[in-house]
């Protein structure tokens, strides 16, 4: 499974791609509104410190102007993945992107139907939004399991990117289940690590070494 960081903060991105976590990012207009900073500014620092997808998300509502701003978005850097709307006009857009050869990264995907429609429509990543899906009362892990389904029924080659991570389970589950990607905030992929029994293991080790007086070096 890939692991894409979701967050615009440069500095937590770089944090984490020095351990080898971070496969893509994915920002969002809330996300880049959160930083302070300029969009453009920051999508493109963004791609200079991973090699992978950075999803950088039209804020347009009809095709025409979707793809003026895409051709902004593109030309930052060759790992830019055009984000757009699961909507008719989002759909006209990733058709067009992607047969140009563009990444494009279908956002706010809340049902198998969509889904199925963003792979026709050629897109390189679907996102579907578990963690806002529980809380209206679905179960997110299911959409996982539906999209997966349809998707190996058919061969499509979209990639399922599993969003609104709110916890460790929802990784745990979608990579049981196979989804190809998941994006978190840093301190979701950060609580991964977290195990009270390897704490007290090197809690233990630490006090047995000093015992014995030694130093390494």
């Amino acid at each position: 499974m890939k692991f894409f960081v979701d967050t615009a903060d440069t500095s937590e991105i770089r944090d984490l791609a020095a351990s080898g976590l971070v496969d893509g990012v994915t920002t969002n207009p809330s996300l880049i509104a959160k930083s302070g900073r300029q969009f453009l500014e920051v999508v493109e620092e963004i791609c200079g410190i991973t090699d992978g997808p950075v999803s950088a998300e039209v804020v347009a509502l009809d095709h025409a102007e979707m793809m003026r701003e895409a051709e902004i978005l593109r030309k930052i850097a060759d790992n830019v993945a055009i984000k757009v709307p699961l909507t008719i006009e989002g759909l006209k857009t990733c058709k067009a992107l992607t047969d140009d050869g563009t990444m494009v990264n279908v956002t706010l995907c809340f049902s198998a139907n969509q889904a199925l429609l963003a792979a026709k429509a050629g897109a390189t990543f679907i996102s579907p939004f578990v963690g806002r899906h529980d809380d209206v009362g679905f179960d997110g892990m299911e959409l996982i399991r539906d999209i997966r389904l349809i998707y190996d029924n058919y061969a499509f080659d979209t990639e399922i990117l599993v969003a609104s991570v709110r916890h460790p389970v929802h990784i745990l589950e979608s990579a049981r289940i196979g989804a190809d990607v998941m994006t978190a905030p840093p301190a979701v992929i950060r609580q991964l690590v977290k195990h009270p029994l390897t704490d007290k293991g090197i809690e233990g080790f630490l006090a047995d070494w000093a015992k014995t007086g030694q130093s390494i070096g």
